[in-house]
């Protein structure tokens, strides 16, 4: 990527050069489409492979919910595991939107619904919330983010986050816990991450 052109920009400066690439997901391999100027554009990154081999199965209905969706590798595995639900994919980078949008229409997930942030209805809470949270974006940026979205839970709804250790996955644990006065439980370590889970209230 170049200069400031970050996977959390809305307009990525990087030239849009699509590619496809052959992934595992949900059990199988499938061919997605990438692009430069998202996150982890040429493979499915380690955290996310953590995340996708510790969580339980989603709830096969209901509101599910991919927050900084990239590509599209969790929201997709939502959408092949639950294909009742409906599956909410988050990006501020349009490129990411556009590319997500593309892949699920590829595997005919048609019940995946890309979004910006803002395009979300106030009035939708989410069965499970999957994400590989945007830990670069800084402390207060990322704060505000998982402060807007998980209490979006529903009562008995779960949000797993996939967050490396060296990056603060256990200092973010105690603060989720106290900020949403809820149980954050780590559930799984792995490859030097920890995946942390929220539970709603």
């Amino acid at each position: 990527m170049t200069g400031n052109d970050h996977y959390f920009t809305a307009q990525p400066a990087s030239p849009d050069e699509r590619r496809t690439r052959t992934v595992p997901l949900a059990g199988r391999d499938v061919q997605v489409e990438t692009a430069g100027g998202v996150f982890s554009p040429d493979h499915l990154d380690l955290g996310t492979q953590v995340l996708l081999r510790s969580v339980p199965a989603p709830p096969t209905e209901g509101e599910l919910l991919d927050l900084g969706c990239g590509w599209g590798p969790v929201a997709l595995t939502l959408a092949a595991l639950a294909p009742a639900a409906r599956v909410w994919a988050l990006d501020v980078n349009e490129r990411a939107l556009d590319l997500t949008r593309r892949n699920a229409a590829r595997l005919g997930a048609d019940r995946l619904v890309t979004a910006a942030p803002d395009d979300v209805p106030a009035d939708v809470r989410f069965a499970a919330i999957w994400s590989n949270p945007p830990i670069r974006v800084g402390k207060e940026a990322l704060h505000e983010l998982l402060l807007r979205w998980l209490p979006r839970l529903v009562p008995d709804g779960e949000a797993h986050l996939v967050v490396a250790k060296h990056l603060g996955a256990d200092s973010l644990q105690r603060w989720l816990a106290q900020e949403l006065g809820t149980e954050v439980d780590r559930v799984a370590t792995d490859k030097g991450f920890r995946v942390l889970r929220v539970l709603g209230r």
